[in-house]
């Protein structure tokens, strides 16, 4: 597990929804999925070129990255600097990475660059609307959410290993920690689901109960699922409207792009 700077929560569901433009076709998804590792040579050792591979590839995500102390867009009067667009664009390439696109390629660079903009000017806006609105997080909230992060690394020598590998400490996890639950708590006060009905989960059952057919896959019985189907439905709609509410923002804020 890496401890980068993430984006953060629901608007990294907004952005996954709209990373397909950014990988110019399902071609290229295809040909990845086609390379990965198979069961049978899963257990190998990578060969040179597989790591020279690696390493061109890594260097390509490198030369994507701005100074760390580049003013790279203004908002509201507030700098973002090159540090947090790096830490934002980190994330995004992963997230093409893992959906077999190649973010260093012509067709998506352009794409990737403005989609790392918009998502960081997304955050700024809502974080500083929370801001504004006084939402904070408590010492006891970050408490517990570190509390989680750690024992999912195994303690805490394994976090603080992680934590020193990303150039960051304990103090830098918890003002990220402390801005995700902020960012989440002014979500839920703008973009609070509907009320889900047994209708829209039976639909929703339907619909991948019809693709796991296809797929020759068997999907759990509905009453098994159907917690989880109604926090999906949730989830999309929160997005959405925390979307609309980001659009909203935009319109009234004051947005100087510096790259």
């Amino acid at each position: 597990m890496k401890l980068k700077k993430l984006l953060l929560p629901v608007m990294a569901g907004v952005l996954a929804l709209g990373l397909a433009a950014c990988g110019d076709d399902d071609k290229e998804a295809k040909e990845a999925k086609e390379n990965k590792p198979t069961e049978e040579n899963a257990g190998q050792e990578p060969t040179k070129e597989d790591l020279a591979a690696a390493e061109e590839m890594q260097k390509k995500l490198v030369e994507q990255q701005v100074d760390a102390k580049e003013v790279v867009a203004i908002v509201n009067e507030e700098e973002l600097k090159g540090e947090e667009y790096n830490a934002v664009l980190m994330s995004i390439q992963g997230r093409m990475q893992e959906m077999g696109q190649d973010p260093t390629s012509d067709e998506a660079s352009e794409q990737l660059k403005q989609q790392t903009l918009d998502t960081l000017i997304n955050q700024t806006l809502i974080l500083q609307k929370a801001q504004e609105a006084k939402i904070e997080a408590s010492e006891a909230e970050i408490d517990e959410e570190y509390a989680a992060l750690e024992e999912q690394f195994g303690g805490k020598e394994a976090i603080e290993e992680a934590l020193e590998s990303q150039d960051m400490n304990i103090d830098d996890l918890k003002a990220q920690i402390a801005e995700s639950i902020v960012f989440e708590k002014y979500q839920d006060k703008v973009a609070a689901p509907d009320k889900v009905s047994e209708k829209e989960i039976e639909e929703y059952y339907a619909q991948i109960e019809a693709q796991s057919k296809d797929s020759g896959e068997e999907l759990p019985p509905l009453e098994e699922v159907s917690k989880d189907i109604q926090a999906m439905i949730e989830n999309q709609q929160q997005q959405e409207k925390l979307a609309a509410h980001v659009e909203e923002l935009k319109e009234n804020a004051d947005i100087d792009l510096k790259i």
